[in-house]
């Protein structure tokens, strides 16, 4: 059977007329994305690499099943360590999914396109990962239903009044919608891998998931509106599912914590944390895959923008902590929070304040926006200051209660260490296996910003790609 370049037949859903000069035409967008999925020594190590991190992490949870919890490093009162902080972040990563490809499409922001895919899978596994701590952090983890209201013989339900069972409901809300959009997303670009497929067995299989796809325009026409249904479903959940993740705090009387400002303060910084990953992870597979003519550089200055953006929010939100406990005259709150910078984590806490204020800063410059080794590195200390971030919220605030004779300190061993470092493994394997099989950029979005003035212009390599302004067409 002929190949088909499919040609979507929707409206484009772009109003910024982001546009891809050097593509020539509809043939090589599916070309070049489709090459991704053939596997390299590169993808394999990486791959290799993330097992070995999750047999590490494994091999430690293991071991604490067989000991218990208390090789986790706990020293009440501080019995929420590693495993609650990187819960919170793993929830956070996920926002930037939700954000740019709900959100910016309700807006019709356009340099969206070509990074969404990617942001989208990433939301998907980032909440499977946080899904995992809080069963890791439970005693007794093979009773973790018990937190699900269900029917049954014992009569017993869970206590609604307690937050952390409002995260149950939170997370697998947001991961059934989050799956459900990313699928739907790809039934398009399913059909255009069904149709180039020479393997019979995966060719079955990729009939089936497309569900008979076949460009029609009433099939684009019901697509597009199951898609901004998706998209208006999902974009309460940017705001709702870190709230409740926050109310884990707040609803509690410890200082530092109890206050309102936690809700927007956690949903500001999940999505400056999550376009920071997004930023870790595209720029590579923007280089390893010669994708530079699909993922410009003014795409990535638009997401550095955004990303500045919510990094004055996040750094705003720190001044106004300090400001409120100022403010409201309680002598806890106050010196729990000089404690926080010039005590025993003042360490923990400048770490956070260089990496998440003073470092995006530097995205004032458009040279530096531009500049994608640059952003690549920033994303790294953006991803360390906001567990660094979570680290600060949760330790001093229980290693320095009300009571003087409970201050205590809290050291992490190889047990935290190690599954923290299994939870790295356990998101990238699983990402790495979605880019070997499907495509990680858009294929059949990335055609409707492909100029008709330059769709047959020939360009000689993908580096050429970086000398055009796509909203112009011009060179630099």
């Amino acid at each position: 059977m002929a190949t088909i370049a499919y040609e979507p037949r929707r409206p484009n859903i772009s109003s910024a007329n982001v546009q891809l000069p050097a593509v020539r035409d509809y043939e090589q967008v599916d070309e070049d994305i489709i090459a991704t999925l053939r596997p390299t020594k590169a993808w394999f190590l990486m791959l290799m690499t993330a097992v070995a991190c999750l047999a590490l992490g494994v091999s430690a949870f293991l071991y604490q099943l067989h000991q218990g919890l208390g090789v986790a490093g706990y020293n009440p009162p501080v019995m929420w360590g590693v495993y609650i902080i990187t819960f919170v972040f793993w929830v956070g990563i996920g926002h930037a999914g939700t954000l740019i490809s709900a959100i910016l499409y309700l807006f019709r922001a356009g340099f969206r396109t070509t990074i969404y895919r990617c942001a989208e899978a990433m939301t998907v596994f980032a909440v499977m990962t946080a899904g995992l701590f809080p069963i890791i952090h439970l005693g007794r983890p093979w009773k973790f239903f018990w937190l699900i209201p269900y029917p049954n013989w014992r009569l017993l339900w869970p206590q609604f009044k307690s937050p952390l069972v409002w995260d149950v409901f939170a997370i697998s809300t947001y991961l059934t919608i989050s799956t459900t959009f990313l699928f739907v997303g790809l039934i398009p670009d399913i059909a255009v891998l069904r149709d180039r497929e020479t393997n019979p067995v995966r060719k079955r299989i990729l009939a089936f998931l497309s569900f008979g796809w076949r460009n029609t325009e009433r099939e684009w026409r019901h697509f597009a509106r199951a898609y901004l249904f998706l998209a208006a479903v999902s974009t309460p959940l940017v705001l709702s599912v870190h709230s409740v993740v926050s109310f884990d705090f707040a609803m509690a009387i410890t200082p530092g914590w109890h206050t309102t400002i936690f809700p927007p303060y956690f949903v500001a910084g999940a999505i400056f944390s999550g376009i920071g990953m997004v930023f870790t992870i595209i720029i590579p597979i923007r280089k390893w895959f010669r994708l530079q003519h699909y993922v410009t550089i003014n795409h990535l200055d638009a997401a550095a923008k955004l990303c500045l953006t919510t990094s004055m929010i996040v750094g705003c939100a720190y001044l106004i902590e300090f400001f409120i406990a100022w403010y409201g005259g309680v002598q806890v709150e106050q010196d729990y929070f000089w404690n926080r910078v010039f005590g025993q984590w003042w360490w923990a806490a400048w770490i956070m304040l260089t990496c998440n204020m003073i470092l995006p800063l530097s995205l004032f410059s458009q040279k530096l926006r531009r500049n994608p080794a640059w952003l690549w590195i920033l994303s790294i200390f953006i991803n360390i200051g906001m567990w660094f971030e979570r680290f600060v919220i949760v330790v001093p605030s229980l290693s320095h209660e009300f009571e003087p004779w409970q201050w205590t300190t809290y050291s992490p061993t190889w047990v935290d260490y190690s599954i923290l470092l299994g939870s790295f493994g356990w998101f990238f394997m699983w990402f790495l296996l979605f880019v070997r099989q499907l495509p990680v950029v858009a294929i059949s979005e990335t055609k409707e910003i492909v100029p008709p003035r330059v769709r047959h212009a020939h360009v000689h390599t993908p580096e050429d790609a970086e000398d055009f302004e796509p909203q112009t067409g011009r060179a630099h």
